[in-house]
């Protein structure tokens, strides 16, 4: 079988070189062959020095990602098994695999696949083409080598509905993988146990990426009086509750989020002290302080203020607006958690950010630990994206 040669362009490359996965359009010198659009080409240097295997999509701005750096080595099932129990290998050494993220993307080296398993329930979402193509095969290996250390995958569902789809000309799609199953799925992480929808949650159902942040608020909120924004389906706000808080109240834009929460809540026994409300978080805040409310511990989970480059000035004035309204509400000396899960605001800009509104409203930070996404979510240096979630906890004192 013969491949496509993808030449590069003198001096381009260089997130390829220096460990990333992405080929960009206006990198290619020149292509020679014959290829359809999800096929595997072989990528060259601008003097033929061989670079590796890929995907290409020409309806892509990521013309190619690669899946390997071995010109000779065939993309067939043994390569892929291995690329899935590595994955799973790394898993087991270092996170709680009750629930977790399985496949994280360019970060395990098959890129454009995430898989979550939620108990004994895998929610697939494809993102590129030419895994695209791959999916079934790879989900066939997961439970194959799942199994073999006797976990048993019940179903699978496919959550292929994210817009950026669009960006490699694929149509959104979502829906059962094999035999249909009952899509509210029961988990336990932290101690805590939660309903996950995975046919209509947002993303594939439920956040991994936080649960050992949510882990990390617990001392702080033992009989403490706690405020979680933009609670979703009440994780932080359970997690305060099992942890002894003496009343939470979690608020979120989304009446089916607030209704999960709140099913989540009675799962755990703790609807008496932790309460949720359907609300703008930004028109709650000011009204709280109007009504003069202090809490010991707020929170601040918001969704991504920004998913591109050109909206990131927006996304600075919300991240700004709503951590300003959050300190105003905390106790002298109370916590403050609070996290950014975009992309595009860098680890730097958050900072600062957090930096500006404590000066705007005369409060002093005093850092107890920053954090990112959990293990389960590597970050691997030189792919950048893979990178998104930043998390501080502060202590928030007055000047005086």
């Amino acid at each position: 079988m013969s491949f496509a040669i993808v030449t590069l362009k003198k001096g381009e490359g260089r997130t390829l070189k220096a460990g990333g996965a992405w080929i960009y359009d206006n990198e290619i010198g020149s292509i020679t062959g014959d290829f359809t659009d999800g096929d595997m080409v072989l990528v060259h240097d601008f003097d033929g020095y061989p670079m590796g295997r890929g995907f290409i999509n020409r309806n892509s701005k990521i013309r190619i990602r690669m899946m390997t750096r071995n010109i000779h080595q065939e993309i067939d099932e043994e390569f892929l098994r291995m690329r899935v129990k590595n994955a799973w290998d790394y898993r087991k050494k270092t996170v709680d695999t009750g629930s977790c993220r399985v496949i994280f993307g360019e970060a395990d080296f098959l890129p454009g696949l995430v898989v979550d398993k939620f108990s004994d329930v895998l929610v697939v979402q494809s993102l590129a083409l030419g895994i695209d193509r791959l999916k079934e095969t790879i989900i066939r290996l997961l439970k194959e080598v799942l199994a073999a250390d006797g976990v048993i995958i019940r179903g699978v569902y496919e959550r292929s509905d994210a817009k950026v789809r669009e960006q490699e000309s694929m149509e959104r799609v979502k829906g059962f993988l094999g035999e249909e199953f009952d899509t509210l799925v029961e988990i336990e992480e932290n101690g805590v146990k939660y309903q996950v929808d995975v046919k209509d949650g947002q993303k594939t159902g439920f956040f991994l990426d936080q649960k050992y942040n949510r882990q990390s608020i617990h001392k702080l909120c033992k009989g403490a009086k706690v405020l979680d924004c933009f609670t979703h389906t009440g994780s932080f706000a359970l997690n305060a509750g099992i942890a002894g808080a003496s009343s939470v109240l979690g608020v979120d834009a989304s009446q089916l989020g607030v209704d999960q929460a709140t099913v989540n809540a009675k799962l755990n026994g703790l609807e008496d002290r932790v309460k949720f409300i359907c609300a703008d978080v930004f028109d709650l805040l000011p009204k709280l302080e109007e009504q003069g409310e202090k809490f010991d511990v707020v929170i601040l989970d918001p969704p991504a203020f920004t998913k591109s480059r050109n909206s990131v000035k927006n996304a600075v004035k919300g991240y700004r607006e709503i951590n300003l309204r959050g300190m105003k509400l905390v106790k002298d000396g109370g916590y403050l958690a609070t996290c950014s899960c975009s992309h595009f605001m860098t680890y730097e800009l958050f900072t600062q950010t957090i930096g500006q509104a404590a000066r705007n409203v005369h409060k002093r930070l005093r850092q107890v630990e920053f954090r990112t996404q959990a293990p389960d979510h590597p970050i691997l240096w030189a792919a950048d994206e893979s990178y998104y979630l930043k998390f501080y906890i502060f202590q928030v004192v007055d000047e005086k």
